[in-house]
């Protein structure tokens, strides 16, 4: 895909990615969202995300995200939706069913394209990669913009340590960074700095996870009275499933907090074994083989059940194979 063919002559141009969007998400459409406004000077585009948190102010143009996802334009010509299908996409969702052109743009294996025009490559390491692909004149393309885009990559190959990254995903890095940011305080900033609420958090999830199956699985739920004592919102949260899965012998791990009554957002990371995606699309959410999420209703010990099944299902499905 070359993005630039695809908007050609669009005077009112939208994007968004997913509610409550994270490292890659953010990085996507804000730097695509500088791009287009370089590459299409004389179009109106806007981006619309649920405000990012504070480590993201770093990335120029987030100030100019509309947060409260009014705008003028009753129907865009062209809506791009990326790192996300449109079910995800909260109040964007509506702008996007009434545009005249939608295009999506993501990496989830769950994503089967819900735009005019898709492109899905479930390989890939990042929707962010993705965008500096489609991106095919690179002239358009400026340090600010290469910022956005590397920030996108790291959150989601942590810090191009997980298995998703590949030589293609080196490659972008490369030629991102010759823009000459300084990359390594980016990834201290944004990746590895927490505040001490953040920590506070972590370590209660961590004191009180749980290890089952045979110390094959771990949870941890994090509840809104905990929540409210720390003063805690989900970007606070970020990260917690992650320490949860680098527990020696674990395969999969299950991070979830509390949205309203018998609601919660939960998170799923495997170490290789495990298909966490499948188990997310069963349960109304989506995401990757290692990493995904759905939003599930119940008690925590009903939640945890009914996963864990799954899991065990999976697991004992491996060792028959073996036999």
């Amino acid at each position: 895909m070359n993005i630039y063919d695809e908007v050609k002559g669009a005077v009112t141009i939208g994007i968004s990615g997913h509610i409550r969007p994270d490292g890659d998400c953010i990085g996507a459409a804000v730097g695509l969202y500088l791009y287009l406004k370089k590459a299409c000077p004389s179009a109106d585009v806007q981006v619309m995300l649920e405000k990012p948190a504070d480590v993201f102010s770093c990335i120029k143009g987030i100030s100019e995200i509309h947060t409260d996802f009014k705008t003028a334009v009753e129907c865009f010509d062209v809506f791009i939706a990326v790192d996300t299908s449109k079910e995800r996409m909260g109040e964007a969702e509506k702008y996007f069913d009434g545009a005249k052109k939608t295009i999506n743009i993501d990496h989830h294996v769950s994503n089967s394209g819900c735009g005019d025009v898709n492109y899905i490559v479930p390989e890939a390491s990042s929707t962010s990669e993705l965008i500096y692909q489609v991106m095919e004149d690179k002239s358009f393309v400026d340090v600010e913009i290469a910022k956005a885009i590397y920030v996108g990559i790291i959150h989601d190959t942590g810090v191009f340590q997980y298995s998703n990254t590949s030589p293609s995903t080196f490659k972008a890095a490369a030629e991102l960074i010759a823009y000459g940011f300084d990359f390594s305080k980016i990834i201290d900033e944004t990746f590895y700095e927490k505040t001490y609420v953040q920590n506070q958090i972590l370590g209660r999830a961590l004191l009180e996870s749980i290890l089952f199956m045979d110390g094959k699985c771990v949870v941890s739920m994090v509840d809104k009275k905990t929540m409210g004592f720390y003063q805690a919102g989900p970007h606070d949260l970020e990260g917690i499933v992650n320490h949860l899965r680098n527990i020696k012998g674990v395969e999969c791990a299950i991070f979830m907090y509390q949205t309203d009554t018998l609601e919660y957002k939960v998170s799923l990371r495997s170490n290789g074994l495990v298909d966490v995606s499948k188990i997310a699309v069963f349960f109304g959410g989506g995401g990757h083989v290692r990493a995904a999420g759905a939003t599930m209703q119940g008690t925590f010990h009903d939640i945890t059940n009914n996963l864990s099944a799954r899991i065990d299902a999976q697991l004992k499905e491996i060792e028959r194979t073996k036999v």
